[in-house]
């Protein structure tokens, strides 16, 4: 009887056992499966997106199709085309309209920059997609005369930055960069280039402060496909995370986050001088004013000098035709006068129409973009006045020429400040 009981017993425990290994090699298994699914998933979207992004090599076979067939001209089409010297790199593209590529060029390292649709001129609206209407490189048509084609330039420039005393200064900068070649003369294909180009905000501003040092330089180009310097430290700040962990993580957080793997404090001083400098060059410049209106950290990088770069300037755009874009403007509330990303003005809800002037100045704008970066290891000594005066900053309202003093008195209270802080150090 007992060795009955015992046999029972065993039995019952072998069975316990057989059905616990049972669930687990169950729970086991579907773990496996979920994951290889979620797996297959994410690499799937990845390398969907990826593909929908990076065109690349869509982009060199129009513009080297365009080439080939004389419709096109310009510094970089034969290396890019025929020589093969021009090579594009690692993918940094955001929009599948707008490429953009790490480039070498000979011993040139920089970036390439290439559109896939019909830009002519930028929509209003945040993500500043390009409107289609006109076949891109359909002007100047055939026939066109170089005088002709320098009436169309001054005309657009005009309506881009207003009138200016030296428009005919700037017109001749445009001239300069359309003959690629530098042979004197302006062919139909390099006309075309040139024009194509001459939309696109990042390639007049380009123009515009030559020789600055805030802007990385215009290297060359091919119908409307450039490249433009590399700058070796972009963004500004930020980490770059899988989007999943995006999801998880509080925006509070987030903002920390992007402060942890920064420069020192006085290294951030410089760069933030820097953005400063910049500022004073795009106001009241020498071919009129200009407004940024992205501020985020994408949209400026620094050398290994710790120098500020302007990254991005597909958003920045002359002040004249802000305010021409504007007026057309249909809107409700002050959230439809937005242009780019932070670049606002208000509504006439009377009228339906926004209102021309920009709400606050880039300083203002600058101010509270980089308020915490800047603030974030500052020496104690100097925090409170420099926190007061980044609030300042950040109140000036209206645009920059309606309040023309205390934008400059402000401004440069901030680089005062800065400056004596850092000029004693190696970092200056």
């Amino acid at each position: 009887m007992a060795r009955g009981l015992f046999s029972r017993a065993w039995l019952s425990k072998t069975y316990h056992f057989q059905v616990r290994l049972s669930y687990t090699r169950v729970k086991y298994l579907f773990l496996t499966w979920l994951a290889v699914f979620v797996g297959s998933w994410v690499v799937y979207v990845q390398y969907s997106t990826y593909t929908e992004l990076c065109r690349g090599r869509e982009c060199k076979s129009i513009i080297c199709d365009k080439y080939s067939k004389g419709i096109i001209d310009g510094s970089a089409c034969s290396s890019l085309c025929e020589e093969s010297s021009l090579y594009f790199g690692r993918c940094l593209s955001t929009k599948p309209n707008n490429q953009v590529y790490t480039g070498s060029w000979g011993d040139q390292d920089g970036i390439i920059k290439c559109q896939l649709s019909d830009i002519l001129h930028y929509e209003l609206g945040e993500e500043l997609e390009p409107k289609k209407e006109i076949a891109l490189f359909d002007k100047p048509t055939r026939g066109t005369s170089v005088e002709k084609f320098k009436e169309m330039v001054a005309s657009h420039l005009k309506a881009k930055v207003g009138e200016q005393a030296n428009l005919p200064s700037l017109v001749s900068l445009i001239l300069s960069v359309a003959d690629s070649n530098k042979d004197g003369h302006i062919s139909l294909p390099e006309a075309k280039s040139a024009w194509a180009l001459l939309q696109l905000n990042e390639v007049l501003l380009a123009v515009v402060l030559q020789g600055r040092e805030h802007t990385p330089r215009l290297l060359g180009f091919c119908g409307d496909l450039y490249m433009v310097e590399r700058v070796p430290h972009a963004p500004l700040y930020g980490l770059s995370l899988p989007w999943p962990m995006e999801l998880w993580i509080p925006t509070g957080m987030r903002r920390s986050m992007d402060q942890w793997f920064t420069p020192s404090w006085p290294r951030k001083a410089k760069i933030f001088i820097g953005l400063l400098e910049l500022i004073e060059d795009i106001f009241h410049g020498t071919f009129g004013s200009f407004l940024m209106c992205d501020m985020r950290a994408s949209s400026f990088g620094y050398t290994d000098r710790h120098d500020l770069r302007l990254v991005d300037g597909r958003r920045v755009v002359a002040e004249e035709a802000f305010k021409q874009a504007m007026i057309l403007q249909r809107c409700e509330d002050d959230e439809d006068c937005v242009y780019g990303v932070d670049c606002r003005t208000s509504c006439d809800r009377a009228e339906h129409r926004c209102m021309p002037e920009v709400a606050q100045p880039n300083l203002a704008r600058a101010c509270r973009a980089m308020k915490d970066y800047l603030l974030r290891g500052a020496p104690f000594y100097i925090q409170e006045e420099l926190e007061k005066q980044l609030y300042a900053c950040m109140a000036l309202k209206g645009s920059a020429e309606q309040m023309e003093m205390e934008h400059s008195l402000i401004l440069n209270n901030l680089k005062t400040l800065l400056w004596k802080q850092i000029s004693h150090t190696n970092d200056s």
